[in-house]
């Protein structure tokens, strides 16, 4: 049986993984090509995975089969042996997160990649989800979900004992969400992209990003995939989470269904145990500068996060 010592031994891994990932964009940045971009991510990412002693399964990744070639949703990588004592783990990845920002040169593009032992990962497709996440000391309800937006923060304000600062990603979907921030005397911060980041950045230690601006609340709708790459980090930090599965026709349905995800249960709301487990792991490299330096030709910045790890190290390749 896979022991958690096992998969967590897996690490070193996965941070080289992201290393090389982001060093292979590089050629990329400010190229225009973001195909091209997020193509060098995914083969390199995928080649590392392959030469490593595991027996590994994506379980978010690229697409579901038919949609593409590498990482797709079901692949199995690793090069391990046949026997009990190979981990067996459970992959989400996004490649190349800000694919625009990478090909436009701009702060933000990261490689991101989780893992846990096998079936402590949600296998999200990919549909939005609507988020709620707080940092810790903050305690969030399942029920916030459904409760108006102004209530929630009235609440959380009252517990943090000042204006909250709240980020969200920059959509015209969230424009009633964030009047209502404003409405409520919140500090509302919108971002461009960087859906995994915004989240995390209400639980990351100032220690490892002195920099970055820190935030109380991340809220809005965004992909669900990120969802559960975002969960994995948040284990480590202590945040708190909630997220329920945005459906826009019955096709986003059958697809769920066909990931193993079923009809009572797409509706529900996940915590943060449900996306992904304490077992979880993330890791996130730079490619272009912000809250980690962008990549370079000999080395590159990467975040590990599990369960007593949060550090920050440069991989040379």
């Amino acid at each position: 049986m896979t022991t958690p010592l096992s998969v967590a031994a897996l690490l070193p891994t996965f941070e080289r993984a992201c290393a090389l990932a982001a060093r292979a964009c590089l050629p990329w940045v400010g190229s225009g090509d973001k195909e091209a971009a997020d193509a060098a991510a995914v083969d390199a990412m995928r080649t590392a995975f392959n030469a490593a002693p595991m027996h590994g399964r994506i379980v978010i990744g690229e697409g579901e089969r038919d949609q593409a070639p590498m990482l797709f949703i079901g692949e199995t990588l690793g090069d391990g042996p046949k026997q009990a004592s190979t981990p067996e783990v459970d992959i989400a990845v996004d490649p190349l997160e800000g694919t625009t920002l990478c090909a436009e040169a701009r702060p933000g593009a990261l490689c991101v990649a989780a893992f846990a032992p096998r079936g402590e990962l949600l296998c999200a497709p990919d549909v939005y989800m609507q988020k709620i996440v707080a940092r810790p000391g903050l305690r969030l309800e399942p029920m916030d979900l459904d409760q108006p937006l102004d209530g929630v923060l009235a609440r959380l304000q009252e517990q943090a004992g000042r204006p909250l600062r709240v980020v969200m990603l920059d959509r015209g979907r969230h424009a009633t969400q964030c009047a209502m921030v404003k409405d409520a005397g919140a500090e509302l911060s919108l971002i461009p992209d960087g859906d995994v980041m915004g989240a995390l950045l209400t639980a990351l230690p100032s220690a490892i990003a002195p920099d970055s601006p820190r935030y109380d609340l991340y809220i809005g709708s965004g992909g669900a995939p990120e969802g559960v790459l975002a969960a994995a980090g948040l284990q480590a930090l202590g945040g708190s989470m909630f997220g329920r599965l945005i459906f826009r026709d019955g096709a986003e349905r059958l697809r769920a269904a066909r990931l193993g995800l079923h009809r009572d249960e797409q509706d529900r709301v996940f915590g943060l145990d449900d996306l992904a487990s304490m077992r979880s792991h993330l890791v996130i490299s730079g490619v272009t500068t912000d809250v980690f330096e962008g990549a370079t030709s000999t080395r590159a910045q990467v975040l590990s996060l599990g369960a007593g790890i949060c550090q920050l190290a440069h991989q040379f390749y």
